[in-house]
């Protein structure tokens, strides 16, 4: 979004009884407020009445109730202790609805990429769960253990994640399409005792088999004990069938609130992986908020959310829609296999109520085109969008086409970090495209200059001013790194490392801080120049990022991705249009027209690999590349550079 331009206009708007249609609704009357600003103020002024109702209102369970809301040890809003003297299991409150009425309803539905789809009930994912737990207690697997986790989305590892947490342990999930090197890393850094793995899954009609990569961990990762699931092909490893069907616990077992149960890595591009520490509290607390809040997720529903467990969306999901109740519907497979409509279609044959969408998978769908021809999708009633910054022409197209430009498109962004939102849009109020109309209620976040001052109408580093409920409890083994990453440049605030834009009322996030362009002295957030590329129908990815100039000290660069089409007149043309867009200081040097940009495995465009190979610097960690070939072409047009 340029700053100086008018507002976008407004896509949605909510309906006037909107509080008694919403559990954003149910809760403001709970509170006895009028409306949506006083619930945000009060999220804000009495965090701990405002929790205190959200826990009443979503039914989150605790054994023993807690006597301390909030301590800072030594005043310190790094290290924050919640919920102290209380003693729960996340699993009390997310596998609530396999008591009474809730037993038969569907849990899960399954589908993989040749049509096969299976069912299981509350009840009988319950029963799993336990049994599995006491299978990974038989071989030793015990409290605060940690469990590798590297299948695909499906039933076994929706149990395998489920059962870590039932024993008190610690589930360390991995991207299934990760090299030995990557997942080596990991498992090594978190002193990984079992690894639960798969044995492949299906990607356009091939079989992607995991054994090459699971028989190189074995021997860079000694000391691993193994479960698989599926054909062991001569690892010395457990079965995952066998331990599943293990005569199960009786009850999950009791830890405090600040119990670790999840170990997330993340990678930048260049040190090792950072592993964000989630605890039995706060993540599912968090994430409950806001399937209730932002996604008016309710019991009965149908939630399709492509992602791998190895990603953050993977627990997010599963907590968030079978702690409300819903059914969680899980696709193993290519998203456009056999063609652009698959997931229309499943979208119509499961009457999917809420589907989520990467903005990369939009991007994909939108260029694709027929992604809703021919699909009945009168069951969705609301849709989601997170992962990364999306622009404003492919958030309408999502509305338009998938919501048939009646439903209300949720824009959500958080982090593994923060595990849920930090900003995201709720249905209480006007949505445009492309931005957030509300910051997450109960976390205080503002645009702040280089001091920590608070910017309208400019952009400034994203940060959060006070401790919110689902913030990571650290990096694991790793506290300092953790301090220096978001303590320490702005003492006292949490500083995210986006580049935000608060103006109008609306949030527009404008990429990575470490990101941000200089051109000519002034600022910009390489989103607002991606999004006039990929205006262009040929346009599917879209890079910004500078270089050195000896006049300017910076200058601006474009990268796009084509798919291969040919474009003979793209590059003059969008160097026409940025100019005209955001003036003449803002001419890129050179558009560089590829067929595919470098992109982790969750669909993000690597702007800083891109800008280090540009500059001539090293790559850096190439881990989380998925395409690797993408590089070669960029390395080629820096060779040819001056």
């Amino acid at each position: 979004m340029n700053p100086t331009s008018a507002p976008d206009p407004v896509l949605w708007s909510p309906a006037a009884d909107w509080r008694d249609r919403t559990l954003l609704g149910e809760l403001s009357r709970r509170l006895g407020l009028p409306g949506y600003d006083e619930l945000l103020a009060l999220s804000h002024e009495q965090p701990e009445r405002y929790w205190a109702a959200v826990i009443e209102h979503l039914g989150f369970r605790w054994r023993e109730p807690y006597a301390d809301f909030l301590r800072l040890p030594q005043g310190d809003p790094a290290f924050p202790r919640w919920f102290e003297g209380g003693r729960l299991n996340l699993l009390d409150t997310v596998l609530a609805h396999a008591e009474g009425d809730g037993a038969g309803r569907t849990a899960l539905i399954t589908e993989d990429e040749a049509g096969r789809v299976a069912t299981l009930t509350y009840a009988g994912l319950r029963h799993r769960v336990l049994a599995f737990a006491a299978g990974l207690r038989g071989i030793g697997v015990g409290p605060g253990d940690r469990v590798g986790l590297m299948m695909a989305m499906g039933a076994p590892a929706v149990v395998t994640l489920l059962a870590t947490a039932a024993l008190g342990a610690i589930a360390v999930p991995l991207f299934t399409g990760f090299g030995a090197d990557a997942a080596a890393a990991r498992l090594s850094l978190a002193g990984a005792r079992v690894l639960v793995a798969g044995r492949g899954s299906q990607r356009r009609g091939r079989t992607l088999d995991q054994g090459p990569v699971l028989r190189q961990l074995r021997r860079t990762v000694p000391g691993l004990q193994w479960v698989v699931h599926g054909d062991t092909q001569g690892l010395p490893a457990h079965a995952w069938d066998s331990l599943a069907a293990t005569p199960p616990m009786e009850h999950p077992v009791t830890v405090e609130p600040s119990t670790p149960f999840l170990l997330v890595f993340t990678s930048g591009t260049t040190g090792r992986p950072k592993g964000t520490v989630h605890t039995h509290a706060g993540f599912p607390l968090k994430i409950l908020h806001d399937s209730a809040y932002h996604f008016d997720l309710r019991a009965g529903d149908r939630w399709l959310w492509p992602s791998d467990m190895g990603w953050i969306v993977g627990p997010i999901t599963t907590l968030g829609a079978l702690g409300r109740g819903a059914t969680l519907v899980c696709y193993d497979g290519a998203p456009d296999h056999p063609g652009p409509g698959r997931l229309a279609a499943m979208i119509e044959r499961h009457q999917v109520t809420h589907f989520g969408a990467s903005p990369t998978l939009v991007r994909g769908l939108a260029a694709a085109g027929g992604a809703v021809e021919g699909a009945a999708l009168d069951s969705l009633r609301l849709l989601m969008v997170a992962g990364e910054v999306i622009d404003p022409e492919h958030f309408e197209w999502f509305f338009r086409q998938f919501g048939r430009g009646r439903l209300p498109v949720i824009n959500y962004s958080g982090g593994t970090e923060a595990s849920g939102a930090l900003l995201a849009s709720v249905a209480a109020r006007p949505i445009r495209a492309g931005g957030f109309n509300s910051v997450s209620p109960g976390v205080r976040v503002y645009a702040a200059d280089d001091r920590g001052g608070r910017v309208m109408g400019a952009p400034g580093e994203l940060v959060v001013a006070a401790p919110f409920v689902g913030m990571t409890q650290g990096f694991w083994d790793d506290p300092d790194r953790y301090l220096e990453t978001y303590w320490r440049e702005r003492p006292g605030l949490w500083s995210h490392g986006d580049l935000l834009l608060e103006q109008d009322g609306q949030f527009h996030i404008l990429g990575r801080s470490d990101d941000t362009l200089k051109i000519a002295g002034k600022r910009v957030g390489p989103a607002e120049l991606e999004a006039l590329a990929l205006q262009w129908p040929p346009v599917r990815e879209a890079a910004a990022v500078s270089v050195p100039d000896r006049l300017k000290g910076e200058q601006l660069v474009m990268c796009v991705a084509t798919g291969g089409q040919a474009t003979p007149d793209l590059g003059a043309a969008l160097i026409e249009r940025i100019e005209q867009a955001l003036g003449k200081p803002f001419r890129p040097a050179a558009v560089h027209v590829v067929e595919e940009l470098p992109r982790t495995r969750n669909g993000k465009v690597m702007r800083r690999l891109i800008r280090n190979v540009l500059r001539g610097l090293p790559a850096g960690d190439l881990s989380a590349l998925d395409n690797p070939g993408a590089l070669d072409r960029l390395l080629a047009i820096a060779q040819a550079s001056p």
